[in-house]
């Protein structure tokens, strides 16, 4: 995904498909998937480094090492870094089957560079 990494912690094989656990890591002045809403999934983020800055539904926030953050399903979100240092957040998809769309999603990014 370039300066976007991410690293599956447990997938929908390994938690019966109630939830998905990654970890995402953004290079300074990254940008993130866009903004974007689920229909059915709830999405739970937890910042472990840094500030990242996320949208939720039209708003803004910029969220510091600790912050937890819960987006409903049907929320408009995203989530970036606009620091100069690399930031890390731990997030938990629910139900489970994320990972199922990441060949698409990296194509994606592949092709919109």
């Amino acid at each position: 995904l370039g300066r976007m990494t991410a690293v599956f912690k447990a997938d929908e094989d390994e938690t019966a498909a109630r939830y998905s656990v990654s970890e995402w890591w953004l290079e300074p002045g990254a940008d993130g998937p866009g903004a974007h809403a689920h229909e059915v999934n709830d999405e739970i983020f937890y910042v472990i480094a840094g500030t990242v800055s996320f949208l939720a539904g039209e708003d803004w926030l910029d969220a510091p090492q600790g912050t937890f953050l819960r987006i409903p399903a049907g929320t408009t979100h995203d989530f970036r870094n606009r620091t100069a240092e690399r930031v890390g957040v731990l997030n938990v998809f629910i139900p489970g089957g994320f990972e199922r769309d990441m060949p698409a999603i990296t194509d994606w990014f592949r092709d919109n560079p």
